[in-house]
């Protein structure tokens, strides 16, 4: 079985199990989603959940964010880690929005890494969560799976994202990635992968299965 049609054979599991897999981090406009995704830099997206609840009563706008005072942000932000860098990132972003894109978020690779923060991993969940193209997020689950299963040998995200891009058809490139976070979450976490119990066992090469 080629590694196209692996994925079709997951997809079939997967579309049944998480059939309703989104993205985990609360938000509910492209600005909100770009912050989040900023902040969940070696954070998990639980507690960036619960950071960004004040923290998007107090800043509503892109303006807020752009003028916002580094230190009372760095404040609101420092359970999430990384905070000092984080907050310098996320009001530069917000400046260049507004003088570059006219306030709102693009919706292109090269104009998304062009803002302070933003990497590819942050731009390809902007550009499939908000404007519903063709994305794949390779995050700490999607480079674990991916290698697990045999959908590539890679280690390096970019290589690892373009493999996975010529393996998953377009219009499921970005449900893909939010399914294997739920899988890398549900049974194959980095420690003790529950194989047995694992519903697309038959469809991995992981050569050190823990079956029991």
């Amino acid at each position: 079985m080629d590694k196209a049609q692996k994925v079709k054979e997951i997809r079939k599991v997967f579309d049944v199990i998480y059939a309703d897999a989104i993205c985990s981090l609360t938000h509910k406009s492209a600005l909100q989603l770009l912050i989040s995704t900023q902040l969940a830099a070696q954070c998990t997206d639980a507690r960036v959940n619960i950071v960004t609840v004040d923290l998007y009563q107090k800043y509503k706008t892109v303006e807020d964010f752009a003028n916002a005072d580094l230190q009372e942000l760095e404040e609101m932000i420092r359970p999430t880690g990384f905070y000092h860098n984080k907050a310098k990132n996320i009001i530069a972003c917000c400046q260049k929005l507004i003088s570059d894109f006219g306030g709102e978020v693009p919706g292109t690779m090269e104009e998304l890494t062009s803002l302070p923060g933003v990497g590819r991993k942050t731009a390809n969940i902007i550009i499939g969560d908000i404007f519903h193209k063709p994305a794949v997020v390779v995050d700490t689950h999607c480079i674990r799976l991916s290698n697990r299963i045999g959908l590539t040998t890679q280690k390096d995200p970019y290589k690892i994202e373009m493999d996975l891009a010529k393996i998953i058809e377009p219009s499921y490139q970005s449900t893909f990635c939010h399914q294997i976070v739920f899988h890398g979450r549900a049974f194959c976490n980095a420690r003790s992968p529950k194989c047995g119990a694992c519903p697309i066992v038959h469809l991995c090469d992981y050569p050190n299965k823990n079956l029991k």
